[in-house]
């Protein structure tokens, strides 16, 4: 399974401490050798303030070894540095602890008055935001994720977005709702962050497509695992021009799940809609990316073949059981994807056989029979089942035309945003007075050097 396996692709759009949890993963999955893994989580551990990780990690790779001198020396440095950078913000500290405070910066909408109520009555300096920031980061580098959020949090609501450390703080904030999986914080800071992406001015398109790059990456972990996840991850990979286009340059692979979270949300309001733009989105990229469960909709949507969809599914089951943001919705996924296969399958004939059915499903005749009735038990589907000669009959099934009329709805309101898009592009390169004879194309800032977020 290791030719599937993205987390190499992954890693390199996400902060190092989010890639730990990929690494346990992995370990459990056995999928690579474990002295390779530790080895992995060793050098990420390098970089970090985790040094009592880093000395298990150690034991475990080199058993009989003493911990070198220079892990115990680092170890006393990271301790006492850690003790002065929280002297230095005491104060923040204190008020932090008093519920009053709290309650009254969280009431407060304006930051100037909240800063001119600070400095008045407790003696708060906005020198101290500097420290605050510096103080959160070595916390975070020290794995103490929830104390990193907590100071953040303070300084997200005393400092405007204009401040230079904004951007990195919700970046900070983000992981650090991630890894102490606060699923509903952190989605309220993905958009938070998604829109200081989309509002501000970068110094070059370059870096607003890393930036967007990286945000695909880390909303991985909050769509997968937040109960409205799905209907969020299809608005945002899909519907959303810039992050679309991101997605087709920079980082295909991203489609393995926008297609998992299509399929396994047959339920949502414009799916059939959503279905197709995703098939048209696959067939375009196919040169570029390919999967098991890419290749499933296109075998079945593009090139209507049963047979090669039937054994994608079964790779299909191999892929999400050994990913790490899949692994939950494997059951779901099949289910849906049999039930592609068999609605596809009936559009094409009104009588099938329950074996040719068992067949295309990659079940046995008796489970495909059982799954059949349960589905004209549950109304969601208008056909007969002849025991004796062992068919299917199929009923007409006309569309509702409130269903109809709600799916071309959904469709025009998608072209009118794209439509929308493009006009004001259309309007803000004429206003810049920018002729084609004056563009000059750079080919090397295509493959942008990749920093990341926590450390610009």
């Amino acid at each position: 399974m290791a030719k599937f396996d993205l987390t190499h692709k992954l890693g390199q759009y996400l902060d190092r401490h989010l890639v730990f949890p990929l690494l346990e993963f992995l370990s459990a999955k056995q999928i690579y050798d474990e002295t390779e893994l530790l080895q992995g989580k060793l050098d990420i551990l390098s970089k970090t303030n985790m040094l009592d990780y880093a000395i298990d990690i150690r034991k475990q790779l080199h058993p009989n070894a003493e911990v070198p001198e220079d892990l115990k020396i680092k170890r006393a440095q990271v301790v006492a540095e850690l003790t002065e950078l929280q002297n230095e913000v005491e104060l923040v500290y204190k008020l932090m602890q008093n519920e009053e405070v709290m309650q009254t910066m969280e009431t407060m909408r304006d930051p100037k008055v909240l800063l001119s109520h600070l400095t008045k009555e407790y003696d708060f300096k906005i020198d101290m935001m500097d420290n605050l920031v510096k103080f959160a980061k070595y916390r975070y580098e020290c794995g103490n994720y929830s104390v990193s959020t907590s100071y953040l949090y303070f300084y997200m609501l005393i400092m405007p977005p204009t401040d230079k450390n904004y951007l990195n703080v919700l970046w900070g904030k983000l992981a650090s709702e991630i890894l102490v999986q606060n699923w509903d914080t952190a989605l309220d800071d993905l958009n938070k962050l998604r829109e200081f992406i989309d509002s501000n001015a970068f110094a070059n398109p370059l870096q607003v497509l890393q930036q967007r790059t990286w945000l695909i990456h880390w909303s991985l972990f909050v769509f997968f695992n937040h109960a409205k996840g799905r209907d969020h991850i299809i608005e945002m990979f899909l519907y959303r021009p810039n992050y679309l286009n991101a997605i087709q340059t920079m980082c295909p692979h991203i489609l393995r799940y926008l297609a998992t979270a299509v399929v396994i949300n047959r339920s949502r309001r414009n799916a059939l809609n959503a279905l197709k733009d995703l098939v048209k989105v696959i067939q375009q990229e196919s040169y570029t990316y390919r999967d098991p469960i890419t290749e499933f909709l296109e075998h079945l949507y593009v090139n209507f073949d049963f047979d090669g969809a039937r054994q994608k599914l079964n790779e299909c089951q191999e892929v999400l059981y050994n990913d790490f943001f899949l692994i939950a919705c494997l059951d779901e996924f099949v289910e849906n994807a049999r039930l592609m296969i068999f609605e596809t399958f009936c559009r094409i004939h009104q009588c099938i056989t329950i074996g040719m059915l068992a067949e295309k499903l990659n079940m046995n005749p008796e489970e495909a029979e059982c799954w059949i009735v349960n589905l004209i038990r549950n109304a969601r589907l208008d056909a007969k089942i002849d025991s004796k000669m062992g068919h299917v009959v199929m009923g007409a099934q006309p569309a509702s035309p409130y269903q109809v009329l709600l799916e071309r709805v959904d469709t025009l309101s998608v072209r009118s945003e794209a439509l929308q898009n493009l006009i004001e592009r259309k309007v803000k390169a004429k206003s810049q007075d920018v002729s084609f004879s004056h563009v000059h194309f750079d080919f090397n800032l295509i493959m942008p050097v990749l920093t990341e977020p926590m450390e610009q």
